[in-house]
């Protein structure tokens, strides 16, 4: 049977558009980037403690004193875990969500309860939603949306709407419909049929359904990391890509803290609308874990623990002049990087972060696959990334992107790609070599990330050159993972074949064998380019002209990498900075500034 290209009719509808209604997204994303920024800085204004306090008592009074002590010490947990700042973006991101879907998704269970041909049509699309693999979304949404907050809300508000839909539906058909003949017997319209009979009566199911848009959407929150939300799903992306099991489990414990607040919350919200809930909840304030303040003492709360951080001088920070200096050239001017979570990418990365910052820039720096991390490059949401392989290893991305992109050079070559074991393992020298000791190896080559060059050389052309497919499967996964699984083998002296790279800090770590390519499969080595937005070096020429002359020796960059991997997850830039500090004069050397004349000029 032929193919049917379905998915090249998509791509085609896709591109379609992107060409013709960019406006129409760029307006959407204005939107959804503003109500978020506006949430977020509310929910990041005050301490942290302060704003657990006031999440605390709207538990006090929803659920309960016990619910109160209970929420304030899981946000403290938070705290004490230095996720705040990730978890109240999460949050931020959850409730814009949750508010448009809502908005979308109410309406339009009402409309299908009332009608069934639209019940009919919407259905299906329901269930798409509802079936398709979330990650898919993604996809669309970082295209018409770029990367960051908009295109997470969008694949999470898209994969969150069908409960929302289903349970105002399934609410309003279960409301009796004799008590609905009853109000149309007595002239009432069918408006406020809908309102005073219909709605107040679903109110329980339809809470129910914004329970489950909320949880849905904190769980897509998540995978929406992947395109630059940030957040508790950026550091769990972040902890997945460098296989921190310690970073992931944190902010696992943070996501299921936000959870259980928000399901317990809505839940109580919908006990307090229901007649029903608050009589069963008036009887339950005689037991003192159980009592709940009227509303109007849990705002009085709110206000004084708000009257209270003012006077204490707990919100907003003082600004603090900072003294102008020779090498404050940047002002503080934002500068993004992206990276890709290769040992050299994180190394190059961090290292020009402290030097800008040390030069007065901004710099925010975020991880990311190498497909949403060129997009963001191409469409200008990140400035530079400095861990391009050219021209082999990225030759695909930077034949898509490449007219969007400015090359500023090389800064290290010539690398090479190559599949590697460990030296204990005997008569294994070369690819050529393989074919015969498959059975020794399972029959497994232990990749990295699919999405990497590498990997879709050795797929593509290697394996075939040496006449290895069918004989090995090849293992996508992580950097990470590959060098977890790598040492896991090594300490029991076991066979194990891995994809890596030259340079690579695993080479001085452990004794391994790079395997020869007689035939060149591999292709010439490639060298680590520096590639940025377009128009970047002009908006930022000092900046342009030191990434244009950056360099660094094979020595520098493994030793970099070595003392990286010493620090461990999170201190990255504590690793640049004892580096920096053990090899003086190489930050006026890469970001040469002119020496300031001294301040002999003072005002008398």
């Amino acid at each position: 049977m032929p193919r049917i290209p379905l998915g090249d009719w998509v791509d085609s509808g896709v591109n379609w558009l992107v060409d013709h209604f960019s406006w129409l997204f760029d307006a959407i994303k204005a939107v959804m980037e503003g109500m978020y920024n506006g949430i977020d800085t509310v929910l990041a204004a005050p301490e942290p403690l302060l704003m657990a306090g006031i999440l605390a008592v709207i538990a006090w009074w929803l659920r309960g004193l016990l619910a109160g002590v209970l929420a304030f010490a899981g946000f403290a947990l938070v705290d004490s875990l230095q996720l705040w700042d990730q978890a109240m973006s999460t949050l931020a991101l959850v409730l814009v969500a949750t508010v448009i879907a809502l908005v979308i998704s109410v309406p339009l269970g009402i409309w299908a309860a009332r009608s069934k041909a639209v019940s009919a049509t919407v259905r299906p699309v329901l269930d798409l939603l509802q079936t398709m693999p979330s990650m898919v979304l993604l996809i669309p949404a970082m295209l018409f949306f770029g990367l960051g907050t908009a295109a997470g809300v969008v694949a999470t508000l898209i994969f969150a709407l069908a409960p929302g839909v289903r349970m105002t539906e399934l609410g309003i058909r279960q409301v009796d419909a004799e008590l609905v003949e009853a109000a149309e017997a007595f002239g009432t319209t069918p408006r406020n049929t809908l309102w005073r009979v219909q709605l107040p009566l679903a109110l329980p199911t339809i809470m129910a359904g914004v329970n489950q848009v909320i949880m849905l959407g904190l769980s897509m929150v998540v995978i929406a990391g992947m395109v630059g939300t940030g957040g508790l799903g950026g550091a769990v992306n972040e902890a997945i890509g460098q296989l921190d099991i310690g970073y992931g489990f944190e902010a696992g414990v943070g996501i299921v803290v936000l959870a259980i607040y928000l399901d317990r919350m809505t839940g109580a919200l919908g006990t307090q609308l229901s007649p029903l809930g608050r009589r069963a909840a008036a009887k339950a304030r005689t037991r003192a874990w159980s009592y709940r303040p009227r509303p109007a003492v849990a705002v009085v709360g709110v206000v004084v623990l708000a009257l209270v951080a003012g006077g204490m001088g707990v919100f907003g920070g003082s600004s603090g002049d900072s003294e102008a200096s020779g090498t404050d050239v940047g002002k503080g001017k934002q500068i993004k990087i992206g990276y890709i979570p290769w040992d050299e990418g994180v190394a190059s990365t961090f290292l020009w972060k402290e030097i800008l910052e040390e030069r007065g820039f901004k710099v925010t720096t975020t991880q990311y696959a190498a497909g949403p991390l060129y997009t963001g490059l191409a469409t200008g949401q990140l400035d530079f990334e400095t861990d391009s392989w050219l021209p082999t290893t990225h030759a695909e991305y930077w034949k898509k992107y490449g007219k969007q992109l400015d090359d500023l050079g090389k800064w290290y070559g010539p690398t090479s790609l190559e599949l590697t074991v460990p030296s204990y393992v005997k008569d294994v020298n070369s690819l050529a070599d393989l074919k015969d000791h498959a059975s020794e190896f399972g029959g497994k080559i232990v990749g990295i990330e699919p999405s990497a060059g590498e990997m879709g050389l050795l797929k593509s052309k290697v394996l075939k050159e040496y006449g290895l497919q069918g004989t090995y499967d090849v293992i996508d996964g992580s950097t990470p993972a590959m060098l977890a699984e790598l040492q896991r083998a090594y300490a029991k002296k076991q066979p194990v074949l891995v994809t890596l790279w030259s340079p690579h800090w695993a080479y001085s770590d452990y004794d391994l064998k790079r395997l020869k390519d007689p035939k060149g499969a591999w292709g010439s080595g490639d060298g680590v380019h520096t590639l940025s937005r377009k128009g970047f070096a002009q908006d930022n020429p000092q900046v342009g002209t030191w990434l244009k002359d950056f360099s660094m020796t094979e020595k520098q960059l493994t030793g970099l990498e070595a003392q990286i991997q010493k620090a461990g997850k999170g201190k990255e830039q504590d690793a640049v900075r004892t580096w920096l500090r053990a090899n003086p004069g190489l930050v006026d050397q890469w970001a040469p500034v002119a020496k300031q004349k001294g301040r002999s000029q003072a005002a008398g």
